[in-house]
């Protein structure tokens, strides 16, 4: 791992004074090549129902409170919020955000406005030694993530995400085997946050990068930064489990340095073969996890790994040669939203969590996120 650093140190303050994941939503524009067409049969005024409702949860939870009026960035509820409510807007005619979107909006401009001053999401002294690093590196990565989420369907990169980026790229470790990455938050809870979720949330800033407006990624100030990044994915690939792996054939749809074409075909088969009879994935078969409880893992189909499989799937296009593979996999998304909530239903790999909680709803959350993002790649 990368060599722990204070997140007070000088060279963060000088870096981030200086200065000031769509991960998901950009390939909306510049897709040209493989778009798939948006589809029908699902209820898309119930899945922004249910996103809303969650958001509204997570900006009243106390845990989620954080300094100076602001909140946590989760990965499972809010970032993936972000990515998938812009697309629900443009789909469903609304002409203007969402009042929850617009305070997770405010929250995330105001820390990155404030960067220097804002204390980390966790601390040392409460959480565990390494907490604030940890933590502030995760959410440098998920402001520029969401913030270019919105500035995909502006076509334009505003100044706030630019400070985002600048914010982030001064937090990427320089040295050491991880160089390119950024230290991740790690309290145990896979797959966003634990040991593997480094090389992931990497991944997907490859992805945001690239899809960021403006021609961002073309930027000179930026080409160091990516060059490291594009590097780490490379060199860590073969260590990653399969999520991850498939997190990284999206990035190297635009990097194609990432992975070679023998350990791409290789992936793909893996991918096609574990697709399950009913046309979903499960993501107990993407890796190798561990109930911290004991409990059996969950081995159903579920929304999160079909939703993001098919997502890359789609991306990659007629070369993937997974045509069948992602039809079908559409299928068993159209035919498993619960209608009543609007959501896709997925399982924790940590715990046995009880699913009318909301906590137990996280999974879930991604889960309606990701598959709202696979059956609208074509919007």
């Amino acid at each position: 791992m990368t060599a722990r650093r204070s997140w007070k140190t000088p060279a963060f303050a000088c870096a981030a004074l200086a200065a000031g994941v769509t991960v998901l939503v950009g390939w909306r524009a510049g897709h040209a090549a493989a778009a798939a067409s948006p589809v029908a049969g699902w209820d898309r005024a119930a899945a922004a129902r249910y996103l809303d409702a969650r958001e509204v949860w997570w900006q009243s939870w106390d845990r989620a409170q954080k300094d100076r009026g602001t909140l946590c960035i989760s990965c499972h509820t809010q970032a993936s919020y972000a990515l998938a409510r812009p697309i629900l807007r443009s789909d469903l005619g609304e002409r203007a955000r969402a009042p929850t979107e617009q305070v997770m909006l405010a929250s995330v401009e105001k820390r990155v406005g404030q960067w220097s001053q804002m204390q980390p999401f966790y601390s040392d002294i409460i959480s565990g030694a390494g907490k604030e690093i940890e933590s502030h590196d995760a959410e440098a990565v998920l402001n520029a993530v969401i913030l270019t989420s919105y500035d995909v369907g502006a076509g334009r990169l505003s100044a706030e995400t630019r400070t985002a980026f600048d914010n982030a790229w001064a937090l990427q470790s320089k040295e050491g085997p991880d160089a390119g990455a950024w230290v991740w938050q790690n309290f145990g809870y896979a797959p966003w946050e634990s040991n593997e979720s480094q090389y992931h949330w990497a991944a997907l800033m490859a992805v945001t990068v690239a899809k960021a407006p403006d021609h961002y990624r073309d930027d000179p100030g930026v080409a160091p930064h990516l060059a490291a990044l594009v590097g780490y994915l490379h060199s860590h690939y073969e260590d990653q489990p399969l999520l991850n792996k498939i997190v990284a054939l999206w990035a190297q749809v635009s990097f194609p340095a990432i992975m070679d074409p023998a350990s791409r075909a290789k992936l793909l088969d893996e991918v096609r073969r574990l697709q399950h009879a009913d046309g979903g994935w499960s993501l107990t078969d993407l890796g190798a996890w561990k109930r911290r409880d004991g409990a059996p893992l969950e081995t159903r189909s579920d929304g999160y790994a079909t939703g993001v499989t098919v997502l890359v799937l789609e991306r990659l296009g007629p070369r993937a040669g997974a045509a069948e593979a992602v039809q079908r996999g559409r299928a068993w998304l159209v035919a498993n939203q619960d209608r009543s909530t609007g959501a896709w239903t997925a399982w924790s790999v940590n715990k046995n969590r009880d699913l009318s909680t909301d906590i137990g709803k996280f999974m879930s959350d991604a889960a309606t996120a990701y598959a709202v993002l696979a059956l609208e790649a074509g919007g």
